[in-house]
């Protein structure tokens, strides 16, 4: 399969390709390129039969052309080394970085799952069916949402085959929960980082699920609960969707005091006839001070520039704020550094349940996870846009 790392591509090239022979001819030399492209790329020719015509008829021309000429082996490679170049950078967006033709962004971090194990240095795996709410002192389960699976650290749940990070929602019972799933995060469990960023171009290529009950997402959570507990401090969710609903997609911020004092706003992107959630797309947000948008394979659908964070409590429960004093500055909660999150829900208020049209096992596949920084500073802070403060009047 073509991937995008073209580094890693230049790194397995045999040494003969790499180091070829000062006494070979060009032909020779333009041979041994086109061996090399057809072993990395071997479906390049086939769908760009004019670069095996042009090798061909390459190979003679120079061989003919050295042989009249004497041109100096220097020369020679430079020929070769331009040729070659010119069939790698074959005009199909598979060999190259999606935003390598913006000079905008600079790559930060990414996993492209070449692997065959999910790196741990990377991810770590979350664990159960809930969690335990300090504040008001309870267990809380179905991650809040109702959700019907426990996320598992077992390999069949979440592992990488083929290049993809793959992740499995099975009808399996374990721990009092009907299904199994996983969900791995750049946190590791006890909340120590391992990887995080404020702002930037955050981007997932993936292909998701069919089926009632599926809820697969993207998105992103603070390092650190600054403003407070959720969602005070923010949540981006770069995508979610519900698996009955196969032709569309959401990108939401959820954002206000703590709860349950929430509030959330965001946008939805519907697929043409041709495709929808089951093949693969790159879902991607662009995240700058004051202001984010959302989208899919380019496509711009959603920009939010209007939010708010309070951190006034009563109690163990957040309030909505009663003037500006009880807001806490502009752009909070989305001016602190967020890590990655994906997984496989089952389930829930947001998809329903499952049903006998659902197929288990589900999967998740994602080709890669990609995060890039602005080259330059980012632009002056965008002020807060068109909405209504909890103590203003619509």
């Amino acid at each position: 399969r073509p991937r995008a790392n073209r580094k890693a591509r230049i790194d397995s090239m045999p040494s003969a390709g790499r180091h070829a022979s000062a006494g070979c001819s060009i032909g020779q030399l333009v041979c041994v390129g086109r061996a090399w492209i057809s072993r990395i790329y071997p479906s390049l020719f086939k769908c760009f039969p004019f670069w095996h015509c042009l090798l061909v008829e390459t190979d003679a021309a120079l061989e003919e052309h050295v042989l009249q000429k004497q041109y100096s082996m220097t020369y020679s490679r430079i020929c070769v080394f331009l040729i070659l170049s010119t069939v790698v950078m074959a005009p199909t967006k598979v060999f190259v970085y999606a935003d390598e033709n913006s000079s905008a962004w600079q790559l930060t971090w990414s996993d492209e799952f070449d692997g065959d194990t999910i790196d741990q240095t990377k991810w770590d795996v979350v664990l159960g069916n809930g969690f335990f709410d300090y504040n008001a002192n309870q267990w809380i389960h179905g991650w809040g949402n109702e959700e019907l699976q426990y996320y598992s650290a077992e390999p069949h749940n979440a592992f990488v085959e083929n290049g993809s990070l793959h992740i499995r929602a099975v009808k399996e019972s374990l721990h009092g929960c009907g299904y199994t799933s996983a969900k791995l995060q750049t946190r590791t469990r006890d909340s120590r980082s391992l990887f995080q960023q404020r702002y930037g171009r955050f981007e997932f290529r993936a292909k998701l699920p069919r089926g009632p009950g599926l809820w697969p997402a993207l998105w992103m959570l603070p390092q650190s609960e600054h403003y407070g507990t959720w969602p005070a401090s923010g949540e981006i969710d770069v995508m979610e969707a519900r698996g009955q609903d196969h032709k569309k997609i959401i990108g939401t911020l959820h954002y206000g005091s703590r709860w349950p004092a929430h509030a959330h706003s965001g946008g939805e992107f519907v697929f043409s006839d041709e495709t929808d959630i089951s093949d693969f797309h790159t879902y991607a947000i662009e995240w700058e001070p004051g202001i984010i948008r959302w989208f899919v394979d380019d496509t711009q659908y959603n920009q939010q520039s209007f939010w708010w964070s309070s951190s006034k409590t009563d109690g163990s429960k957040g309030v909505f704020p009663a003037n500006e004093n009880d807001i806490n500055a502009w752009p909070a909660p989305f001016d602190k550094p967020f890590y990655l999150i994906v997984n496989l829900a089952v389930g829930g208020r947001f998809a329903g349940n499952p049903d006998q049209s659902t197929t288990f096992p589900a999967e998740m596949l994602i080709d890669y996870v990609r995060v890039y920084k602005k080259k330059t500073a980012y632009k002056k802070m965008s002020p807060r846009g068109d909405g209504s403060l909890p103590f203003q009047v619509p």
